[in-house]
């Protein structure tokens, strides 16, 4: 058996089975842009199959060496890749420069982190394992721009058509000269491995004489910088002074460019998967440093807590107290991993929770509220009485007893409005009720939220809270 089947049979033991073939059919017969940074969404989409096991699948299938596992900076303007990480320790916080749209950005993990997938080398051998092979528009294709942008073939030919004047590869070392007629348009001369760009706001009366003008591409990145011409022959002067080639295209900044530019498909942010059970389970040595501080916009926290679990041992046993608290965690779990959710700790008889949207934690609490009545019935008693606190707000991944952790003001009025539930209710915040999700979610279930005001341990100002009853 090779090596590649055995990883595939360990796979399928711990792998949706229908991921798993579609995985495997697609390393089989892919095309190797298909092999290269693999968007998880847009790749269940295609298949049909549910995004959670496809994600889960992946994530095992990295751990086993069969993919390797990036973390992408990109460019909300143009989508373009502004850095490329093998682990999240390498991600800065900020210092991100996109020369072709001339900004600088932060790397936010709500939308501007997206986690990729490209097959190893060791599996199977593509163009993009040595990306100085491929032609220019695959160069930019499969290694400039993310995993979110929606280009087609049709996309490419019109990139060609209709906005490139020119494009060439330039060898390491080499010089070449482009003899250019510049339309009275914004004209970008872009070079996609060096990134770096430079702008010709060409305006004014055309001319007949020849302009002249000289670039070096070289490792330093230099600020964007712009050059006014007029309408008429240029002639460009290009020199490589980088040890590998450069792959210079001059683009005329039109409506095609935009639109193409514009057409993006929803990606696997790092923010989701930081919100991952599988992540947190499988990937513990890839976490932050411990000087790291990654900002997230948007985060849902959610607290439980075991009521009375002290009366409880004294009242049935340490024996049978222990089993019911188990069963307990084994329920809570289980539902918040089912419900895209990712369990960041266990504190006593407590868990602290982490969705993306939400509605997803709402979801899981009235879940959580509904498995302790049910653990409660099969006894006959009313012993697991579970507190639940839910908030949504940004906060900072950061690694605290070598773990990855929250920390923010979000995190402590999460745990803080978890005290406030006595019985089996919920307690919610105003961003979280204040979600169309929610609010669809209360509505379907019949709940009417009771509006109130809590002061709340360690915070200023009293809160408005709302119960779940």
């Amino acid at each position: 058996m090779s090596d590649t089947q055995a990883q595939f049979s360990v796979l399928k033991q711990t792998a949706d089975p229908a991921v798993v073939d579609a995985i495997s059919q697609l390393i089989a017969k892919g095309e190797d842009r298909d092999l290269n940074r693999i968007n998880l969404l847009d790749f269940s989409a295609r298949y049909g199959l549910d995004e959670e096991k496809v994600i889960s699948a992946f994530l095992h299938s990295a751990r086993l060496g069969l993919f390797d596992l990036t973390w992408n900076v990109l460019c909300p303007g143009c989508g373009g890749v502004l850095g490329a990480h093998n682990t999240l320790k390498s991600l800065r916080h900020d210092d991100y420069n996109c020369a072709l749209c001339a900004q600088g950005y932060e790397a936010s993990v709500d939308d501007r982190v997206e986690v990729a997938f490209t097959v190893s080398p060791r599996v199977r051998r593509i163009a993009a394992h040595d990306p100085n092979t491929l032609p220019i528009w695959e160069y930019n294709r499969q290694m400039f721009w993310s995993s979110g942008m929606d280009l087609s073939e049709e996309s490419i030919k019109r990139l060609i058509d209709e906005v490139s004047l020119e494009a060439i590869e330039l060898p390491a070392g080499e010089k070449a000269v482009l003899s250019l007629q510049l339309p009275n348009q914004f004209v970008i001369v872009f070079e996609p491995v060096t990134h770096s760009a430079h702008f010709f706001d060409v305006q004014g009366e055309p001319t007949r004489e020849r302009q002249q003008f000289s670039i070096v591409f070289n490792k330093l990145h230099a600020p964007t910088g712009s050059t006014v011409m007029r309408p008429g022959p240029l002639r460009l002067s290009l020199e490589n002074q980088t040890d590998t080639r450069v792959l210079p295209a001059v683009w005329i900044a039109n409506d095609t460019l935009h639109e193409l530019l514009g057409k993006r498909k929803p990606i696997l942010t790092a923010k989701r998967i930081l919100s991952n059970q599988t992540f947190r389970d499988v990937f513990k040595a890839d976490n932050l440093n411990v000087d790291q501080r990654l900002k997230i916009t948007s985060l849902t926290f959610l607290f439980t807590d075991l009521k009375g679990s002290t009366a409880l041992y004294e009242r049935v046993g340490d024996l049978a107290a222990f089993d019911l608290v188990r069963a307990h965690f084994h329920a809570l779990l289980e539902i918040i991993a089912s419900e895209k959710g990712a369990v960041v700790k266990t504190i006593g008889d407590a868990v602290m929770a982490t969705f993306i949207r939400p509605e997803h934690a709402i979801v899981a609490g009235l879940r959580m509220r509904a498995a302790m009545a049910a653990l409660n019935a099969e006894r006959g008693r009313e012993d697991l009485i579970v507190k639940i606190g839910i908030h949504e707000g940004p906060c900072l991944a950061v690694m605290l007893n070598e773990r990855q952790d929250y920390f923010g003001q979000t995190v402590n009025i999460a745990s803080r409005v978890q005290s406030l539930s006595t019985s089996q209710e919920i307690h919610i915040t105003g961003p979280v009720i204040e979600s169309p999700a929610v609010a669809t979610i209360l509505q379907k279930e019949a709940i009417r939220p009771i509006q109130k005001e809590a002061a709340l341990r360690g915070i200023a100002d009293k809160m408005v809270v709302y119960e779940i009853p």
